[in-house]
């Protein structure tokens, strides 16, 4: 290996030096690859438990928005985000039938979705677009209903179902970008 010495006696690597690096990749091909194929790390004293809201931040009121005794500005999401957090609030806190949501906190599709505005996470606007979504989902899957609220509470829904929903509706707005 060829190193060369500066006026300031500092080693600085030189091209001849390059053939270092080839032999380390030559080696680092030549090692066996891994016995058994690579899966996904579980770990068997079981996993942490998240907030519904994981992954976004909490939303903060400002010094004007002190000021003016208003709330904080809501967190921007998409459209997916908006799908993807009302399916996070319905498994934390329980899926409904029949009404927006009762005494131990579990709530309906619509619930859920006002419940993610309430906190903070969106817009009416967004909320408005992740229902159409929904919507076109449904009618996608040869469900023709009238709202989603009217899919909630048909007799043969279940929570998977409106999970499955909200996961298809999710994956098609993140498709179309918004």
């Amino acid at each position: 290996m060829a190193v060369a010495l500066s006026n300031r006696d500092h080693p600085t690597l030189t091209v001849a030096a390059s053939g270092l690096v080839a032999e380390v990749e030559a080696y680092l091909a030549s090692l066996p690859g891994p016995a058994r194929p690579l899966q996904p790390y579980v770990c068997p004293l079981g996993s942490t438990l998240l907030p519904w809201y994981a992954g976004y931040p909490l939303p903060r009121r400002t010094v004007l928005d002190r000021l003016a005794r208003r709330p904080a500005r809501p967190v921007e999401v998409t459209v997916a985000g908006h799908l993807r957090l009302t399916t996070r609030y319905l498994t934390a806190f329980g899926w409904l039938q029949g009404a927006m949501w009762d005494r131990e906190g579990r709530v309906c599709l619509l619930g859920a979705q006002a419940a993610v505005l309430a906190h903070g996470y969106g817009t009416p606007y967004t909320a408005r677009r992740a229902r159409t979504q929904v919507m076109e989902v449904l009618h996608a899957t040869g469900r023709p209903v009238s709202s989603p609220d009217a899919y909630n509470d048909a007799a043969g829904t279940t929570q998977a179902d409106v999970h499955r929903l909200l996961d298809h509706a999710a994956a098609r707005a993140a498709s179309l970008g918004i």
